[in-house]
């Protein structure tokens, strides 16, 4: 019998140390012959603590929002033989939405012991680059992610099979492969789950790329505040040396020498950027090169260089020990495989998702996410982060592929979800997005260090109602022009935010603007909080609760709000218990 406690960021965040700390005790003292072991998260982080019961039969029970004294109760019912009655167990409607994903490049996390190599080998793990040093060419193995259809899951979307092949025959007899996993969307997770969860499915995906392209050294470029990632990212490099899946001739072959080192990232936005991470490598700050050339033909150190993401790296096992064409088949004839997505914001089941390409967004959001939080109304939801687009209601049965989501004015992206339901302003979640990009501009190039700067002014004078007839129009054509003259990346996309929520949510910059109200009830400056004298009992429960001191009157009698003082908190509106607080 065995337990097992998910310990990913999301589970520890939840207490899962606390529980792990009380099923250790709780199986010492009860002298149960349990073993306790550890993975990473499954994905189901509202769930979170999650833990699961592997009994003699090799039957799984899962237990969810476990805590301290629930984990000891487990341990009990489980020495009953009574681990089916016991409270925690997952409901029929979190395993549904489990059954509905397709899992590939999350196959091993919540399984695994992500801290032992071993439970990896069993699962299959380092057949693939066996595979392909002993059996395939480089060029058979490139052939072989040619016909998976794999594109790049890191938000170009641009073919893996090409992008190994061009650092292939780049001309040179030193060539680098660089894993992208400095993942800075905002409510974006994936790549850490990954590492976090099954470190090894990196590891090996890198290796074949090396293999593939020629090179023998590797670096993964992992953001700073990952710590857990990098931990057992480090631990999973030397469990793969010890067993000489990583050093000097891989396999004994005489045919192939790779390792890989740890670069930690300072945690710059930009750095996503392929050409600026490159400089960061480098000991420079992060700032974007012009292309061409591109790092396939002039890259790390100036030598050929291959750039994925850790969601692509993760794929290529599966495809070399599967075949191209099991790949190829799931998925649409666009985009093959599957994608993985971090739901967030208002929606009830946040947590990581991995389903088929070609599943609809609605399918996404309301079957598998539960639908939105508080059963309100779904407005938007925000893809591809802040390079995204907010797509509305009107497209949620759009399904999940490259050019479907393109011509919604979104991006794939990385596959970042935030969920917005009507009590969402576009405006100010457009602002949002707007100030993070502005102060993550490197500052290069004129049109992002100033074209954004320049939007966010205005987006915040319209959010202060001091907008203006025009000011739309303005963050058209700037929008625009920001997009069509920025070097990279980051200032090509920055005002995708904007110009989305435009498209398809005008009439709240309108009511901004000419009304100077926010329909969504979210910008301060444009609210008015009034007691209304037929509903006020006068319980002063209001007045006592104001940091203002902006409400005035004596018990039993109707309160009045000084608008002069009135800081618009909205504390009176929350603590009123009579509905007698309106806000306009």
């Amino acid at each position: 019998m065995k337990l097992i406690v998910g310990q990913g960021s999301c589970g520890v965040a939840a207490g899962a140390v606390k529980v792990y700390k009380a099923l250790e005790e709780e199986i010492k003292n009860s002298s149960a012959d349990i073993e306790l072991g550890t993975t990473g998260c499954i994905g189901s982080c509202y769930l979170e603590p999650i833990v699961d019961f592997i009994d003699d039969a090799g039957e799984k029970t899962t237990f969810v929002t476990v805590d301290g004294e629930k984990a000891k109760e487990i341990v009990k019912d489980i020495v009953a033989g009574k681990a089916k009655e016991n409270e925690c167990i997952i409901g029929d409607e979190d395993v549904e939405a489990m059954a509905k994903q397709k899992r590939i490049s999350l196959r091993n996390c919540g399984i695994i012991n992500p801290e032992n190599i071993d439970e990896y080998i069993e699962a299959g793990g380092y057949k693939a680059i066996e595979r392909c040093i002993k059996e395939m060419t480089p060029e058979e193995v490139i052939e072989e992610v040619k016909v998976s259809g794999l594109r790049g899951r890191g938000g170009a979307g641009f073919p893996t099979w090409f992008k190994f092949n061009a650092a292939r025959q780049s001309p040179g007899d030193v060539k680098y492969l660089v894993c992208n996993a400095d993942e800075g969307d905002p409510g974006a997770f994936m790549d850490r789950s990954i590492i976090e969860g099954d470190p090894h499915a990196l590891i090996e995906g890198m290796i074949v790329a090396g293999y593939a392209i020629g090179a023998s050294e590797g670096i993964i470029y992992v953001r700073a505040e990952y710590p857990l990632a990098i931990k057992r990212l480090n631990i999973a490099m030397a469990q793969a040396r010890e067993k000489g899946y990583l050093g000097a001739d891989l396999f004994g072959e005489g045919k192939f020498n790779f390792d890989l080192r740890i670069k930690a990232g300072a945690g710059a936005f930009v750095c996503g950027e392929e050409t600026a991470l490159l400089e960061s490598l480098e000991g420079n700050r992060g700032m974007p090169r012009p292309k061409p050339p591109f790092p396939a033909q002039k890259g790390y150190w100036g030598k050929p260089t291959n750039i994925n993401n850790v969601e692509t790296f993760a794929n290529i096992p599966f495809i070399l020990a599967n075949g191209g064409e099991a790949f190829a088949a799931v998925g649409t004839e666009d985009s093959k495989g599957t994608k993985l997505f971090a739901l967030a914001g208002k929606i009830k089941k946040g947590g990581l998702v991995e389903v088929p390409m070609g599943m609809t967004i609605r399918e996404i959001i309301f079957g598998i996410g539960g639908g939105i939080a508080n059963d309100k109304k779904f407005k938007a939801v925000q893809m591809g982060g802040p390079s995204g687009g907010c797509i509305p209601a009107e497209f949620l049965d759009t399904p999940i592929d490259y050019k479907s989501i393109q011509e919604t004015g979104a991006i794939m992206g990385s596959g970042g979800m935030v969920v917005m339901d009507e009590t969402t302003c576009m405006v100010d979640m457009a602002k949002f997005f707007l100030d993070f990009t502005c102060k993550e501009s490197c500052g290069k190039c004129t049109p992002c260090r100033e074209g954004t700067k320049r939007m966010l002014e205005m987006l915040e004078r319209i959010t202060e109602g001091k907008g203006e007839p025009g000011d739309i129009e303005k963050l058209i054509d700037l929008g625009e022009f920001i997009k069509t003259t920025s070097l990279c990346g980051l200032g090509q996309t920055a005002p995708n935010p904007v110009l989305t929520t435009i498209k398809y949510f005008r009439d709240e910059y309108e009511a901004h603007i000419n009304d100077k109200k926010c329909p969504a009830k979210q910008c301060k400056e444009l609210l008015t909080y009034t007691i209304d004298p037929e509903k006020c009992t006068g319980c002063t429960i209001c007045a006592r609760n104001c940091p203002a001191s902006a409400i005035t009157g004596t018990l039993k009698e109707t309160h009045k709000i000084n608008q002069d003082l009135c800081i618009k908190c909205g504390k009176c509106y929350e603590v009123c218990r009579f509905g007698a607080v309106a806000v306009e």
